[in-house]
Protein backbone atom coordinates (compact mmCIF):
# COMPACT_ATOMS: atom_id res chain seq x y z
CA UNK A 1 0.00 0.00 0.00
CA UNK A 2 1.47 3.33 -1.05
CA UNK A 3 1.83 6.24 1.34
CA UNK A 4 1.05 9.87 0.60
CA UNK A 5 4.33 10.63 2.36
CA UNK A 6 6.52 8.59 -0.01
CA UNK A 7 8.25 11.65 -1.50
CA UNK A 8 8.90 13.08 1.97
CA UNK A 9 10.30 9.75 3.19
CA UNK A 10 12.54 9.53 0.13
CA UNK A 11 13.87 13.06 0.70
CA UNK A 12 14.63 12.24 4.32
CA UNK A 13 16.21 8.90 3.43
CA UNK A 14 18.51 10.41 0.80
CA UNK A 15 19.61 13.19 3.17
CA UNK A 16 20.47 10.69 5.90
CA UNK A 17 22.48 8.56 3.49
CA UNK A 18 24.37 11.66 2.33
CA UNK A 19 25.12 12.60 5.94
CA UNK A 20 26.77 9.21 6.34
CA UNK A 21 28.53 9.36 2.96
CA UNK A 22 30.11 12.69 3.92
CA UNK A 23 31.66 11.12 7.02
CA UNK A 24 29.70 13.30 9.42
CA UNK A 25 28.32 10.52 11.61
CA UNK A 26 29.70 7.71 13.76
CA UNK A 27 27.90 4.35 13.58
CA UNK A 28 24.18 5.17 14.10
CA UNK A 29 24.77 8.63 15.61
CA UNK A 30 23.25 11.65 13.88
CA UNK A 31 20.02 12.23 12.03
CA UNK A 32 18.28 14.33 9.40
CA UNK A 33 14.62 15.30 9.15
CA UNK A 34 12.53 16.84 6.37
CA UNK A 35 9.29 18.78 6.84
CA UNK A 36 6.02 18.89 4.88
CA UNK A 37 4.53 22.24 5.84
CA UNK A 38 1.34 21.69 3.86
CA UNK A 39 0.42 18.60 5.87
CA UNK A 40 2.01 19.74 9.13
CA UNK A 41 4.31 16.72 9.47
CA UNK A 42 7.97 15.86 9.29
CA UNK A 43 9.99 12.75 8.46
CA UNK A 44 12.95 11.57 10.51
CA UNK A 45 15.38 8.66 10.71
CA UNK A 46 14.39 5.81 13.06
CA UNK A 47 16.49 5.47 16.20
CA UNK A 48 19.58 3.28 16.17
CA UNK A 49 19.23 1.90 12.63
CA UNK A 50 22.59 1.50 10.83
CA UNK A 51 22.81 3.67 7.72
CA UNK A 52 23.74 0.71 5.52
CA UNK A 53 20.49 -1.01 6.53
CA UNK A 54 18.23 2.05 6.35
CA UNK A 55 15.39 1.96 3.80
CA UNK A 56 12.95 4.71 2.73
CA UNK A 57 10.03 2.80 4.22
CA UNK A 58 11.77 2.83 7.64
CA UNK A 59 11.46 6.61 7.88
CA UNK A 60 9.00 7.77 10.57
CA UNK A 61 6.39 10.50 10.02
CA UNK A 62 5.32 12.68 12.96
CA UNK A 63 3.43 15.89 13.63
CA UNK A 64 4.96 18.87 15.45
CA UNK A 65 3.65 17.52 18.77
CA UNK A 66 5.67 14.31 18.32
CA UNK A 67 2.68 12.11 17.55
CA UNK A 68 3.61 9.30 15.15
CA UNK A 69 1.47 9.56 12.02
CA UNK A 70 3.09 6.77 10.06
CA UNK A 71 5.84 4.24 10.72
CA UNK A 72 6.39 1.14 12.84
CA UNK A 73 9.81 2.04 14.24
CA UNK A 74 10.79 4.37 17.07
CA UNK A 75 11.92 7.74 15.72
CA UNK A 76 15.31 9.29 16.46
CA UNK A 77 15.96 10.12 20.10
CA UNK A 78 16.42 13.75 18.96
CA UNK A 79 12.92 13.94 17.44
CA UNK A 80 11.56 16.35 20.04
CA UNK A 81 14.34 18.83 19.23
CA UNK A 82 13.44 18.74 15.53
CA UNK A 83 9.73 19.12 16.31
CA UNK A 84 10.35 22.15 18.53
CA UNK A 85 12.45 23.88 15.88
CA UNK A 86 9.88 23.20 13.14
CA UNK A 87 7.11 24.53 15.36
CA UNK A 88 8.95 27.76 16.16
CA UNK A 89 10.90 28.46 12.95
CA UNK A 90 8.33 28.20 10.20
CA UNK A 91 10.71 28.91 7.31
CA UNK A 92 13.04 25.92 7.77
CA UNK A 93 12.52 22.76 5.72
CA UNK A 94 15.17 20.37 7.04
CA UNK A 95 17.32 19.81 10.13
CA UNK A 96 20.50 17.78 10.62
CA UNK A 97 22.35 16.77 13.77
CA UNK A 98 25.80 15.19 13.74
CA UNK A 99 28.62 14.16 16.02
CA UNK A 100 31.28 15.32 13.55
CA UNK A 101 34.71 15.53 15.20
CA UNK A 102 35.80 19.17 14.83
CA UNK A 103 32.30 20.58 15.33
CA UNK A 104 31.94 18.58 18.54
CA UNK A 105 35.42 19.63 19.69
CA UNK A 106 34.43 23.31 19.50
CA UNK A 107 31.17 22.52 21.29
CA UNK A 108 33.04 20.68 24.04
CA UNK A 109 35.39 23.64 24.37
CA UNK A 110 32.27 25.86 24.67
CA UNK A 111 33.66 28.25 22.08
CA UNK A 112 32.12 30.09 19.14
CA UNK A 113 33.93 29.39 15.88
CA UNK A 114 35.66 32.64 14.84
CA UNK A 115 35.31 33.95 11.30
CA UNK A 116 38.90 33.68 10.08
CA UNK A 117 38.50 33.26 6.33
CA UNK A 118 36.44 33.57 3.19
CA UNK A 119 35.13 29.98 3.31
CA UNK A 120 33.31 30.94 6.50
CA UNK A 121 32.22 34.31 5.07
CA UNK A 122 30.76 32.64 1.97
CA UNK A 123 28.09 31.20 4.23
CA UNK A 124 27.53 33.63 7.11
CA UNK A 125 28.82 36.95 8.36
CA UNK A 126 29.11 36.06 12.03
CA UNK A 127 30.91 33.63 14.28
CA UNK A 128 29.22 30.23 14.47
CA UNK A 129 27.54 30.45 17.88
CA UNK A 130 28.05 27.97 20.68
CA UNK A 131 25.08 27.93 23.03
CA UNK A 132 25.81 27.69 26.73
CA UNK A 133 25.65 24.20 28.25
CA UNK A 134 22.10 23.28 29.18
CA UNK A 135 20.89 24.41 32.60
CA UNK A 136 20.30 21.70 35.20
CA UNK A 137 16.55 22.23 35.33
CA UNK A 138 16.34 21.73 31.57
CA UNK A 139 18.52 18.60 31.72
CA UNK A 140 16.29 17.11 34.40
CA UNK A 141 13.15 17.98 32.46
CA UNK A 142 12.12 17.03 28.93
CA UNK A 143 15.72 16.86 27.70
CA UNK A 144 15.34 16.59 23.91
CA UNK A 145 12.52 19.16 23.84
CA UNK A 146 14.64 21.45 25.99
CA UNK A 147 17.53 21.10 23.55
CA UNK A 148 15.27 23.00 21.14
CA UNK A 149 14.57 25.54 23.89
CA UNK A 150 18.34 25.91 24.39
CA UNK A 151 18.84 26.67 20.67
CA UNK A 152 16.05 29.25 20.55
CA UNK A 153 17.27 30.94 23.73
CA UNK A 154 20.75 31.26 22.24
CA UNK A 155 19.42 32.91 19.08
CA UNK A 156 17.11 35.23 21.00
CA UNK A 157 19.77 36.30 23.50
CA UNK A 158 22.29 36.99 20.73
CA UNK A 159 19.76 38.59 18.38
CA UNK A 160 20.58 36.09 15.62
CA UNK A 161 18.40 35.20 12.66
CA UNK A 162 18.05 31.47 11.88
CA UNK A 163 17.62 32.44 8.23
CA UNK A 164 21.12 33.92 8.12
CA UNK A 165 22.85 31.73 10.69
CA UNK A 166 21.77 28.20 9.74
CA UNK A 167 23.93 26.36 12.25
CA UNK A 168 24.71 26.23 15.96
CA UNK A 169 26.88 24.37 18.45
CA UNK A 170 25.41 23.20 21.75
CA UNK A 171 27.90 23.48 24.59
CA UNK A 172 29.36 20.05 25.49
CA UNK A 173 27.03 18.37 22.98
CA UNK A 174 27.47 19.07 19.28
CA UNK A 175 26.13 20.71 16.15
CA UNK A 176 22.69 21.24 14.64
CA UNK A 177 22.21 22.75 11.18
CA UNK A 178 19.14 23.52 9.10
CA UNK A 179 18.04 24.90 5.77
CA UNK A 180 15.17 25.23 3.31
CA UNK A 181 15.48 21.50 2.53
CA UNK A 182 16.90 18.42 4.20
CA UNK A 183 19.68 18.40 1.59
CA UNK A 184 20.60 21.99 2.51
CA UNK A 185 20.71 21.03 6.19
CA UNK A 186 23.22 18.31 5.31
CA UNK A 187 25.20 20.77 3.18
CA UNK A 188 25.35 23.20 6.10
CA UNK A 189 26.50 20.40 8.41
CA UNK A 190 29.43 19.69 6.10
CA UNK A 191 30.26 23.39 5.83
CA UNK A 192 30.17 23.67 9.62
CA UNK A 193 32.51 20.71 10.07
CA UNK A 194 34.94 22.02 7.44
CA UNK A 195 35.01 25.53 8.89
CA UNK A 196 35.46 24.06 12.38
CA UNK A 197 38.51 22.10 11.19
CA UNK A 198 39.96 25.11 9.35
CA UNK A 199 39.54 27.33 12.42
CA UNK A 200 41.20 24.73 14.66
CA UNK A 201 44.19 24.43 12.32
CA UNK A 202 44.43 28.21 11.97
CA UNK A 203 44.79 28.59 15.73
CA UNK A 204 47.47 25.86 15.83
CA UNK A 205 49.53 27.82 13.30
CA UNK A 206 48.83 31.23 14.80
CA UNK A 207 47.04 31.42 18.16
CA UNK A 208 46.71 35.18 17.61
CA UNK A 209 45.15 34.90 14.14
CA UNK A 210 42.94 37.94 13.49
CA UNK A 211 39.27 37.92 12.57
CA UNK A 212 38.60 38.30 8.85
CA UNK A 213 38.28 42.01 8.12
CA UNK A 214 34.76 43.34 7.61
CA UNK A 215 35.27 44.34 3.98
CA UNK A 216 36.15 40.75 3.02
CA UNK A 217 33.29 39.34 5.11
CA UNK A 218 30.85 41.62 3.29
CA UNK A 219 32.31 40.93 -0.16
CA UNK A 220 32.28 37.16 0.11
CA UNK A 221 28.85 36.90 1.73
CA UNK A 222 27.23 39.22 -0.80
CA UNK A 223 28.77 37.35 -3.73
CA UNK A 224 26.51 34.42 -2.85
CA UNK A 225 23.58 36.06 -1.01
CA UNK A 226 21.21 38.94 -1.59
CA UNK A 227 19.95 40.84 -4.60
CA UNK A 228 23.42 41.51 -6.06
CA UNK A 229 24.75 37.95 -5.74
CA UNK A 230 26.70 36.81 -8.80
CA UNK A 231 28.19 33.44 -7.77
CA UNK A 232 27.04 30.42 -9.82
CA UNK A 233 24.56 30.23 -12.69
CA UNK A 234 21.20 31.94 -12.94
Amino acid sequence: MSSKYEALKQECFEANIELNNLGLVIYTFGNVSAVDRKNGVFAIKPSGVPYEKLKPEDIVILDYDNTIIEGSMRPSSDTKTHAYLYKNWEHIGGIAHTHATYSVAWAQAQKDIPIFGTTHADHLTKEIPCAEPMRDELIEGNYEHNTGVQILECFKNRNLSPEEVEMVLLGNHGPFAWGKTAAKAVYNSKVLETVAQMAYLTLQINPEAPRLKDSLVKKHYERKHGKNAYYGQK
